[in-house]
C-alpha cells in the first residue's frame, strides 16, 4: 500500500512537472504531453486491480484527504482519453509549447480534483483548473477570444468565491474540511457550496455561462471544456452526495431538472457548436441524477462530446440549415453519427450501457421526466445523424490537412464501442434495447416532423454578462429554499419557524 501511496503522489505531481518541462524543451513538447496523458490511462486501469479504496490523510487534523476509488478511475479515464485525442489532434497544427504546457497543468489539475475529499484540497484544484481553462481559452489571442476568456474567468472566480465561504463555514463548524462535514453543516454553507459547484458544474440554470463559452472556443479546447473540465464541478456533487443521503436526494432532483431543461434550451438553436454546447448541460444533470451510475455515464458523455465537438468544429459551417444543404464526406460523417448516436443511447455504445445504468439507479418520477430528456437528446443529435453523407472534397479537406483529426475521433470513437462491451452483461436485454429503441426513434420522428424546420431563436438574455452574477445569486435563494425544505430540520419543523 505504501508503494501505491508513492506512485499516486508520483502521478499526481508528474504532470506539472511535464509541463514545466515542456518550457525547457519546446521540441519535445508534443511527445511530453501525450506521455503523462498515457501515465494517467495508466494508473486508473492500475488502480482497478486495488481491492479496495486508496485513501491518503495529508493533514490530519484539518480533514485533507485524497481518496482514489471506482469513482475516481472513472473520471481520471476520460480526462486521459479526451486530452490523449486533443493532444493527437492539435500535433500537426502550429500549437506552441505554450499551449501543451497549459494543456499538462489543466491534466494534472483535473487528476487532483477527481481525488480529493476535501474542500480546501478541492478549491486549490478548481481555481488551477479555472486558470488553465482561461489560458487555453485565451489562445489564439484575438479580441472575441480575449473576452471569452475574461468572461469565463470572471464567473469562474465569483462561483469560486461563494464555494470558499461555504468551505469556511463548514471549517468553523466542524474544525475539519472533509466532504463529510457537510451533513451537519449550517444550512447557508451548504447552500454556497452547492452554488459554487452547479456553477463550476455548468447544471443548467447556473451553468448559462456554458454554451457560450463552449461554443466559441477552439474545437479542442470545446472538447476539453465539454468532455472533462466541467466534470470538475460535477465531480464533487456526486461524491457529496454518496455521502449525505439529504444532499442526493436535493442534487437529484436538481439533476434530473437540468437534464430536462438543457435539451428544451437547445432545441432551437441553429448554431451546431451551441447545440453541443447546450446539450452539455443536459448531460451534466443526467450524470448528478444518480450518483450511483455517475462515473460511467461522465466517461461515456465525456468522450462522445469531446468526438463531436471535434467533428463538427471541422465541418464546413456552423450553421445547421447550411449543413443540411452541403454533402459531408463519411471519414468525416461517420464518427459525428457514431457521437450521436452513442449519447442518444443506441445499443452497442457506451452511451446506452450508462444511459440503462442511470434510469435503473433513479426513482420512478426522475425515470419519466429523464425518459422525456432522453427523447429531447435524440431530438438535438438528430441534427447531425441526419446529415447528407457522400463524397465532398470540401469536407473532406479538414482530414488531409490536419492529419490528426482522423487518429484523434478513431481513439474516441474506438473507446466508446470497447468500453461498452464491460457493462454488456449488465445492460444488455431486449426489453432495455426495445426501450432505448424507442425513445431514439420517438426523437427522430419529432425531429422529422418539423422541430428541424423551428427558426425561433430562444431568447439569450440570461445568458448577457450582466445578468449571470444576478442569476447567480437568485440560484443561490433556490438552492438554499430546496435544501431546507429536504433537511431533517425541516422536514421536522414548520416552515414558517425555519425562516424566523
Amino acid at each position: 500500500m505504501n508503494e501505491i501511496s508513492g506512485l499516486t503522489m508520483l502521478w499526481i505531481a508528474f504532470p506539472f512537472l511535464m509541463g514545466f518541462g515542456i518550457y525547457l524543451l519546446p521540441q519535445a513538447d508534443r511527445v511530453l504531453s501525450i506521455s503523462l496523458t498515457i501515465c494517467s490511462a495508466i494508473y486508473a486501469l492500475g488502480i482497478l486491480q486495488m481491492p479496495e479504496p486508496l485513501s491518503l490523510s495529508l493533514l490530519d487534523n484539518f480533514g485533507v484527504t485524497l481518496l482514489v476509488d471506482n469513482l475516481s478511475i472513472f473520471f481520471i479515464l476520460t480526462n486521459a482519453l479526451v486530452s490523449t485525442a486533443v493532444i493527437i489532434y492539435s500535433w500537426h497544427t502550429s500549437k506552441t509549447a505554450f499551449f501543451y504546457t497549459q494543456l499538462a497543468i489543466l491534466h494534472g489539475s483535473l487528476n487532483s480534483a477527481f481525488i480529493c475529499a476535501d474542500f480546501v484540497s478541492l478549491y486549490v484544484a478548481l481555481e488551477v483548473i479555472g486558470i488553465a481553462a482561461f489560458l487555453l481559452i485565451a489562445y489564439p489571442r484575438q479580441n472575441r477570444s480575449l473576452w471569452v476568456a475574461l468572461r469565463y474567468l470572471f464567473i469562474s472566480n465569483t462561483a469560486m468565491l461563494f464555494y470558499l465561504i461555504g468551505a469556511i463555514l463548514i471549517y468553523q463548524a466542524h474544525q475539519s474540511f472533509a466532504f463529510a462535514g457537510l451533513a451537519n453543516a449550517p444550512l447557508e454553507a451548504k447552500a454556497l457550496i452547492l452554488i459554487g459547484l452547479l456553477v463550476k458544474g455548468g447544471i443548467f440554470v447556473s451553468g448559462l455561462w456554458l454554451p457560450f463559452t463552449h461554443a466559441e472556443a477552439e474545437s479542442p479546447v470545446s472538447a476539453l471544456l465539454s468532455g472533462v473540465v466541467v466534470k470538475a464541478g460535477v465531480f464533487p456533487l456526486v461524491r457529496c452526495a454518496l455521502m449525505v443521503d439529504d444532499l442526493a436526494l436535493v442534487l437529484g432532483w436538481l439533476g434530473v431538472v437540468a437534464a430536462l431543461l438543457g435539451v428544451l434550451y437547445g432545441l432551437f438553436e441553429q448554431d451546431s457548436k451551441r447545440v453541443l454546447a447546450c446539450s452539455t448541460l443536459s448531460q451534466a444533470g443526467w450524470i448528478l441524477a444518480a450518483p450511483a451510475a455517475a462515473g460511467p455515464y461522465a466517461l461515456a458523455h465525456g468522450v462522445a462530446k469531446a468526438a463531436l465537438f471535434l467533428g463538427v468544429g471541422n465541418l464546413p459551417s456552423r450553421h445547421l440549415p447550411t449543413l443540411r444543404q452541403r454533402a459531408i464526406d463519411p471519414s468525416l460523417w461517420v464518427p459525428i453519427l457514431l457521437g450521436s448516436l452513442s449519447i442518444s443511447g443506441f445499443p452497442l455504445l457506451l452511451g446506452f450501457s450508462s444511459k440503462m445504468l442511470t434510469l435503473k439507479a433513479v426513482s420512478s418520477w426522475q425515470t419519466w421526466v429523464l425518459n422525456l430528456a432522453a427523447v429531447g437528446t435524440a431530438v438535438l443529435y438528430a441534427n447531425f445523424i441526419f446529415l447528407s453523407c457522400r463524397q465532398d472534397p470540401e469536407s473532406k479537406q479538414a482530414l488531409v490537412k490536419n492529419p490528426g483529426l482522423k487518429l484523434a475521433l478513431g481513439l474516441l470513437i474506438a473507446a466508446l464501442i470497447i468500453l461498452n462491451w464491460v457493462y454488456l452483461p449488465q445492460t444488455f436485454s431486449g426489453f432495455n434495447t426495445l426501450k432505448a429503441t424507442i425513445l431514439m426513434v420517438t426523437g427522430w420522428l419529432l425531429w422529422w416532423q418539423g422541430v428541424s424546420r423551428i427558426q425561433w431563436p430562444f431568447p439569450k438574455v440570461m445568458e448577457q454578462f450582466e445578468h449571470l452574477i444576478g442569476g447567480m445569486v437568485v440560484m443561490l435563494a433556490v438552492v438554499l429554499f430546496i435544501t431546507i425544505m429536504w433537511t431533517n430540520t425541516a422536514l421536522e419543523t414548520p416552515l414558517w419557524r425555519v425562516f424566523s
